[in-house]
């Protein structure tokens, strides 16, 4: 049976007139239905969404529908609508609980206008790769019903003097008109410290721009970025921000909430507590590859539960290969 968080999503999408929302979560259910075994239920609801489809325009949000963009301003985002919620990140007590203040205030921004208030919407997040900083901005966007908008950072940063600043003002005239969450990733490529000797003129130029743009930006959009080294950023970065959350390589807890929430589907024959020491030091997207490596082992094996020997190997593969790479 499908969550109740999925059918109140559903419905909301309906009222919404969300069809791309509403077609995603019909197709995700009739995948459910698929997996407990009925899969004629699953094939009608596939093929009243095909049909669906076919009657109708779809909505597709483009930024190539905004005419003052010219026709390079496509390529610098990748636009999707994540369908995620809080149950499928381990995050720690204190991210989570800023992603909830986040959300909330977000969805009570009128109540705070009436006293002179603006809800949390410019958010740094810093931390080592795969620790979640990506999937929390797509969970934002999903939570408040939002496309998502990955700036390509490598396709805004350019050679010529002033184009980079040119399209870094169309990104932030699409953050004034299109309401969306958008993210900025590898945020470092911008936000490095003015004073470092080996910053050219130029990126001095972009970051100052940058610093402009986000003061002045009133936007209703959430605008996120990332880093992985907090220290690389210039500190007049900092109270341009409303919140800062940073991430951690995941604690022994985390890391048994992760492997519960990631083998659940498994029959697991051995005691989790016992393998959290050959997860130490790995990051959440390391631990989550490794079970779903240690899955498709079961499956392939048509096994219906989980070998310890194959998740402690796969532990090991991925410390391996950084040891390698540390080495090379």
């Amino acid at each position: 049976m499908a969550k109740a968080s999925q059918l109140k999503a559903l419905i909301k999408s309906h009222y919404d007139n969300d069809n791309i929302r509403f077609d995603t979560l019909s197709l995700q259910l009739a995948a459910h239905e698929a997996t407990l075994g009925h899969n004629s239920l699953a094939l009608e609801v596939k093929k009243l969404v095909d049909n669906s489809k076919k009657n109708r325009t779809v909505e597709v949000i483009n930024s190539s529908n905004i005419k003052l963009y010219n026709n390079t301003i496509d390529e610098l985002f990748i636009h999707s609508r994540p369908m995620l919620d809080m149950s499928e990140i381990i995050l720690s007590t204190s991210n989570h609980d800023k992603i909830i203040k986040i959300l909330n205030e977000y969805n009570n921004q009128e109540k705070l206008k009436k006293h002179g208030l603006k809800h949390r919407r410019k958010i740094l997040l810093s931390g080592h790769p795969g620790t979640g900083k990506t999937m929390s901005a797509s969970i934002i966007a999903s939570e408040l019903h939002l496309p998502l908008y990955v700036i390509q950072i490598d396709k805004i940063i350019t050679k010529f003097m002033g184009e980079t600043g040119a399209k870094l003002r169309q990104i932030f005239k699409m953050i004034e008109i299109q309401k969306g969450v958008y993210f900025f990733d590898e945020f470092d490529s911008i936000g490095t410290d003015r004073s470092k000797d080996n910053e050219v003129g130029e990126m001095r130029r972009v970051l100052n721009s940058f610093l402009q743009f986000l003061e002045n930006d009133n936007s209703d959009s959430l605008i996120i970025t990332a880093t992985n080294n907090i220290a690389l950023l210039d500190r007049a970065l900092f109270r341009r921000f409303d919140d800062i959350l940073y991430y951690d390589i995941p604690t022994k807890d985390e890391i048994l909430k992760l492997l519960k929430l990631r083998l659940q589907s498994f029959t697991v024959k051995f005691d989790l507590d016992g393998v959290l020491d050959k997860a130490s030091g790995l990051s959440h997207a390391d631990i989550v590859k490794s079970c779903n490596d240690t899955i498709k082992e079961a499956i392939i094996n048509d096994k219906k539960y989980i070998s310890r020997t194959s998740l402690l190997n796969n532990f090991e593969i991925i410390k391996e290969s950084y040891k390698k790479i540390s080495e090379a």
